[in-house]
């Protein structure tokens, strides 16, 4: 059923989704809208999931992100991205994730509750400043 749906589940519970646009993938894909960009499709999970993170499958850091987010309790939607995939997310992002200014937040990026947080190190900034978990029950991501 997920493959049918374009997702692969890898033994770390993560799901790899297929972005590249409808014309270059087979029947199969994740969205209901055929014609959705690969930018839109950035916008719209970023919409629906209170933590995601955006990583590019090598990534090492985004392993830290997870299990600092799964020590808290948190479990993240974790979003791989292939290289071309990778430059369309600032792209995806624009003003409205980064306060006005142009925005360029590579893999690993981490959004909770719409908001870029950024990267592994501002994710540990918030951590050791004592924001994140209020900011997690605040999106509804942890229950304290």
């Amino acid at each position: 059923m997920m493959q049918e749906l374009g997702l692969e589940r890898f033994s770390n519970d993560v799901v790899s989704l297929d972005l590249t646009p409808p014309s270059q993938t087979s029947s199969t894909s994740l969205s209901i809208d055929e014609e959705e960009s690969s930018e839109a499709k950035i916008r719209r999970l970023i919409s629906e999931h209170p933590v995601i993170i955006f990583s590019k499958s090598s990534c090492c850091m985004c392993h830290v992100m997870k299990r600092l987010l799964a020590t808290i309790g948190v479990i993240p939607t974790v979003i791989e991205l292939d290289d071309h995939e990778v430059s369309s997310l600032p792209l995806a992002l624009g003003e409205e994730y980064s306060g006005g200014g142009s925005v360029v937040v590579p893999p690993p990026a981490v959004f909770i509750g719409r908001e870029c947080v950024g990267g592994l190190e501002s994710l540990v900034a918030l951590h050791l400043s004592g924001h994140l978990v209020p900011k997690l029950v605040q999106v509804g991501a942890l229950w304290v």
